[in-house]
């Protein structure tokens, strides 16, 4: 099923691809931060420290009604806690990774709704725990014009991932949910084809483990700052 979606996708984007290929695409490049809070539990009562995630923003223009999005960010959480099944405090450096890949469609001039695959993955090995998912997104865009060259920007979109955890424990797979919304101002400098973005993101995933603990599948909730610069050009 997983990967009858994946090649449903590539086909989708190829479909779009091939009658515009003869003529100038956008071609959109930068790069995002994400200075994120991590609010969840993993042995016992832990603390991490907010973190920044880092990484490329790509967008390639097809028409005026078709685009191809890719964003992935990857960042280092330092967490302090007790263990549950010892009592001994540790520290650990926690991975974090979140990628979107998502064909948008221009419904008018305001919103645009947009569907594609998500990857989720954290790790610590210090904590012998290794998490990832994947799986389809769906959402809504809007950009409200507010001056000239600025703009207002949203997104709201939702997700469902089949996980797995490697863990001491053994291995754990189910299937996961989570929700993603982030408010933006854009400002186009147009002598440079680049644009700033400040603004702010919230997510929320429920893991959803089939053979979770008693405690219950764990729910994270992530939220802080993003700041995006990219430059667009034409080919």
């Amino acid at each position: 099923m997983k990967k009858y979606l994946l090649l449903l996708f590539i086909i989708a984007c190829i479909g779009i691809v091939i009658p515009h290929k003869l003529y100038a695409t956008d071609i959109t490049v930068g790069a995002s931060t994400w200075y994120s809070w991590w609010d969840g539990e993993f042995q016992g009562d832990d603390k991490i420290d907010p973190a920044f995630l880092y990484g490329p923003a790509l967008s390639v223009k097809f028409n005026d009604d078709f685009n191809l999005t890719f964003v992935y960010l990857y960042g280092k959480y330092d967490i302090k806690g007790i263990a549950r099944d010892s009592g001994d405090p540790y520290k650990a450096k926690l991975k974090r990774k979140d990628c979107d890949l998502a064909l948008n469609y221009r419904l008018n001039d305001i919103f645009k709704v947009f569907g594609g695959i998500k990857y989720l993955g954290a790790s610590a090995a210090a904590m012998g725990f290794d998490w990832y998912g994947w799986g389809p997104g769906l959402g809504l865009s809007a950009t409200f014009p507010v001056a000239e060259n600025l703009f207002l920007l949203g997104t709201l979109s939702g997700f469902h991932l089949w996980t797995k955890e490697d863990g001491d424990g053994g291995d754990d797979r189910g299937k996961g949910y989570g929700i993603n919304t982030t408010l933006s101002l854009a400002y186009y400098i147009a002598p440079a084809s680049t644009t700033l973005s400040l603004g702010g993101r919230y997510q929320y995933l429920d893991s959803g483990y089939d053979n979770s603990s008693d405690d219950g599948p764990p729910k994270q909730k992530f939220y802080g700052v993003t700041l995006t610069a990219t430059y667009t050009f034409s080919i």
